[in-house]
């Protein structure tokens, strides 16, 4: 994807991983046109325009454009913590310019599945497992120079991590832990031997619930691994570590156990752990997750699909997934208020701040701590969320 010009799909929706990708590498991408792959030809020259706002248009031939600079110290100040949501190692150095007080979202699964890793972690605690004769090989080859393919694993995915919150520190950097569906599990190198088939896999074995799994727990002491190297090793405490899809109080002291056992230890070493916001039964039972966790960080895209009983990979439906409807916003708005009677901070580090700015004048006013933005948003609404602060503080309404 690094190495496109521009990227269109027939399928997905707007939080569909190749759109969220896409926007932090900085590749333009049009998703779910339904048939762009019968319409356009081999060599063809189109121009790809995501400038006219939610709907992505390509143009037949090459259009002129123009581009505008933004002087980054010139960004106004806000009380509202204004951080960024990353994937990619890589882009953490493109985007180090942004005055951002943070990354809100590293996700652990994209480093896995980029150029770092690209191998199921269960095949590389048991490689004789692996059915696939090539992809036997492909293990091999990718682990040489390691006596124990595991160690592979965990350097690799510390590397990873400490090059996303190396630019960002002393500033928090939250990586929230693997959250991989089991179809997209099972397209990594030997992962197709590890992995149940499921009918819904977003509402499967996915999240909190591999962690302490015999399926995957070999797997997530890699990943704690990892994380205790870039915070205890190479020194960048700034880590903080999140859980996503913790269905119930019982899983989050489940998983918590598990974590402890590897080493990530609330508390130990000034380690912070925060759980994804994402599930109704979170805000439901909110004050119940806050006594186990530091922080809470709203993803607004799970939210919202399960709110509103949209899947929110479906090219089908996007015109109903919405993260502004009334109920997905009264949702948002009970986790804010049942984490600031908790004590503890909450954030958001879902799509929709990026996309509407005035979902992100509803959060600013809902008194939220933190908006983690994709970086293609950041200037703009960081301007916005200033202006938004500026008539409150005024009493403007």
């Amino acid at each position: 994807m690094r190495k496109a010009r521009g990227i269109i799909t027939d399928q997905g929706g707007t939080t569909s991983h190749a759109a969220i990708v896409s926007r932090e590498l900085g590749v333009p991408a049009i998703v779910g046109t339904g048939r762009a792959t019968e319409v356009l030809r081999d060599g063809q020259d189109i121009t790809l325009s995501c400038a006219e706002g939610d709907i992505g248009y390509v143009y037949d031939g090459i259009l002129d454009f123009e581009t505008s600079e933004v002087v980054p110290e010139e960004l106004p100040e806000t009380r509202t913590a204004m951080m960024i949501n990353l994937a990619s190692p890589a882009a953490a150095f493109q985007y180090w310019r942004l005055p951002a007080k943070g990354v809100g979202l590293a996700r652990m699964e994209f480093i896995i599945n980029n150029n770092y890793i690209k191998i199921h972690p269960m095949a590389l605690v048991h490689p004789d497992r692996v059915q696939d004769r090539e992809e036997r090989r492909q293990i091999e080859q990718l682990t040489r120079g390691y006596s124990d393919p595991r160690d592979f694993f965990v350097d690799q995915l510390a590397r990873g991590i400490a090059k996303i919150a190396a630019p960002y520190h002393p500033h928090d950097v939250i990586v929230r832990l693997s959250d991989f569906k089991t179809n997209e599990y099972a397209h990594l190198i030997g992962g197709a031997s590890f992995e149940p088939r499921e009918e819904n896999p977003m509402l499967g074995f996915r999240g909190a619930s591999r962690y302490y799994s015999d399926r995957y727990k070999e797997g997530f002491a890699l990943e704690c691994r990892a994380l205790r190297k870039v915070r205890e090793e190479i020194g960048l405490k700034n880590v903080i570590v999140m859980v996503p899809f913790c269905r119930t109080p019982a899983e989050a002291d489940r998983v918590l156990s598990v974590m402890a056992e590897h080493g990530l230890e609330r508390g130990r070493e000034g380690l912070q752990v925060y759980m994804m916001c994402e599930i109704p039964s979170n805000v439901i039972l909110a004050e119940e997750f806050a006594k186990r966790f530091d922080g809470f960080s709203i993803g607004s895209n799970d939210l919202t699909q399960l709110v509103l009983g949209v899947d929110r990979d479906s090219a089908e439906l996007a015109p109903l997934f919405d993260e502004r409807n009334e109920a997905v916003k009264r949702a948002i708005s009970e986790a804010i208020r049942k984490a600031h009677e908790a004590g503890i901070k909450v954030g958001i580090c879902g799509q929709a701040p990026s996309n509407y700015p005035d979902f992100a004048a509803f959060l600013v006013e809902e008194g939220i701590d933190s908006i983690s933005l994709n970086p293609d948003s950041f200037i703009a609404t960081v301007q916005h969320v200033a202006e938004v602060e500026r008539r409150l503080a005024s009493g403007s309404g």
